[in-house]
């Protein structure tokens, strides 16, 4: 469960009515657009609120300053992936270890890439207030997923599995995170991310299988 942001980084209020999500939709996507063009640090509420089409008060009811809209945007993205991986997790049970990978690998960076516009904005935002809270959320969420889907194998058991699924969950979010801030979009264009990645995490979880149990395993 995430827990309660600081007063400084709470949002003023939830929208509630359809015109309400409207308006924190267009100052959402506002925010990406001015983070992209001018950087978190030229960033203020004025900009964005002129980009989304609304007033400066406007925006105040929803977000007292710009880091309770840093702070929302990121919220609202890690929740997102979260539910994305653990929906992907949930879809592989049962199945063999090498699909639970692949399907792991292949929607984390789906997730990231479909707006790769977000990531960045998102990654370059992260030195203008603390996410640590949020982030840790949103990872505990994905290793509980991946865990309990590596559990239910088919076609393996592992030793230390907890420790084993930490260190995959590590390499696998690291990594991304790197190819963004180096910003090294071959390996994004051609796939070779996600394949390279989904090859180190199978050989792993290959080194650290528990020899089968006669008549257990094909």
């Amino acid at each position: 469960m995430i827990s309660r942001q600081p007063l400084s980084q709470s949002a003023r209020k939830t929208p509630r009515q359809a015109r309400s999500t409207s308006t924190v939709e267009a100052i959402f996507e506002a925010t990406i657009q001015v983070l992209l063009a001018e950087g978190p640090s030229r960033l203020t509420t004025t900009l964005v609120a002129e980009r989304a089409g609304v007033s400066v008060g406007s925006l105040y009811q929803y977000f007292p300053n710009k880091q309770a809209l840093f702070y929302a945007l990121n919220e609202r993205y890690l929740t997102m992936l979260a539910e994305r991986v653990e929906a992907a997790c949930l879809a592989h049970h049962g199945k063999p270890y090498g699909l639970m990978s692949e399907a792991l690998v292949s929607t984390y960076i789906k997730v990231k890439i479909e707006r790769r516009d977000v990531t960045s904005a998102l990654y370059r935002a992260a030195a203008e207030v603390n996410v640590a809270e949020i982030v840790e959320a949103m990872l505990r969420r994905v290793e509980a997923a991946s865990e309990a889907m590596f559990a239910s194998a088919s076609d393996a058991e592992f030793r230390d599995l907890p420790r084993v699924n930490l260190m995959l969950s590590n390499v696998l979010c690291g990594t991304v995170r790197t190819v963004f801030e180096r910003n090294q979009s071959e390996l994004l264009a051609d796939g070779s991310l996600q394949s390279q990645l989904t090859y180190m995490i199978c050989a792993y979880l290959d080194k650290a299988k528990v020899p089968p149990r006669l008549g257990k395993y094909p």
